[in-house]
């Protein structure tokens, strides 16, 4: 049974959420600041974590950065929950590392269909293939990306949005066709979320000169090719 860490301190949305997805099948633990949340994940860590931006001792936010700083952590899943419904809040809860950004007041619905979208793409490809590209080798058994005989730093979604664009070169696709083929068709993100993870992305391959591999086609989309512009 896949278990999810709710990180809440007010408690009717904590206990609302919880039975919720107790109904929907799921096993639930409950954190109301972030000191407890790391007790739980001590003792056991989540298939997924859901997270407040306000809590009493450190933000949501900071937490979020924290755990995808962490080797341990950093692939685990994290949908922050908030009351700030900006665009700059949306994109900075996306940029500290949440693969996805729900407002309050939300349905317990819309919740459970967000969490479903998140689990289906961060899961693991699942073939035993190598493919190589660029002097990049991403393989799929190990999940792993590597540039020589080292590691390309990524998370969850950035990883899947690079193996489908290693097993389909050359091609331009649209911010639209990336949610459809990447995100699972989860009509809940938005194509602006494609934006923050291609920066995401190209940031990771940076350091391994990489970043080049990713190409912006101009009122189009993107497309990964290693052949010059």
């Amino acid at each position: 049974m896949r278990q999810i860490l709710i990180v809440e301190d007010e408690r009717p949305i904590r206990e609302m959420i919880a039975f919720g997805l107790r109904r929907a099948g799921f096993e639930v633990v409950e954190a109301e600041d972030c000191k407890e949340a790391r007790t739980r994940m001590a003792d056991r860590r989540p298939d997924l974590v859901l997270i407040d931006w306000m809590l009493p001792d450190m933000s949501g936010l900071e937490l979020t950065r924290a755990l995808k700083k962490d080797k341990e952590t950093k692939e685990m899943p994290v949908i922050m929950l908030t009351a700030r419904a900006e665009e700059q809040d949306k994109v900075s809860g996306l940029e500290g590392g949440a693969d996805d950004y729900v407002t309050k007041p939300f349905s317990p619905r819309e919740l459970l269909a967000r969490i479903n979208a998140v689990l289906r793409r961060t899961a693991s490809v699942g073939t035993d293939e190598v493919i190589e590209a660029g002097g990049m080798a991403l393989d799929a058994a190990g999940h792993r990306v590597t540039v020589g005989e080292r590691t390309v730093p990524l998370g969850p979604t950035e990883y899947r949005l690079l193996s489908f664009f290693m097993t389909h070169p050359e091609r331009v696709y649209s911010r639209s066709q990336l949610l459809d083929r990447v995100w699972g068709g989860n009509v809940y993100v938005e194509e602006r979320t494609v934006d923050v993870h291609i920066r995401r992305l190209r940031k990771a391959l940076e350091a391994f000169d990489c970043d080049k591999f990713i190409q912006t086609v101009r009122g189009a989309g993107y497309r990964f090719s290693v052949r010059p512009i």
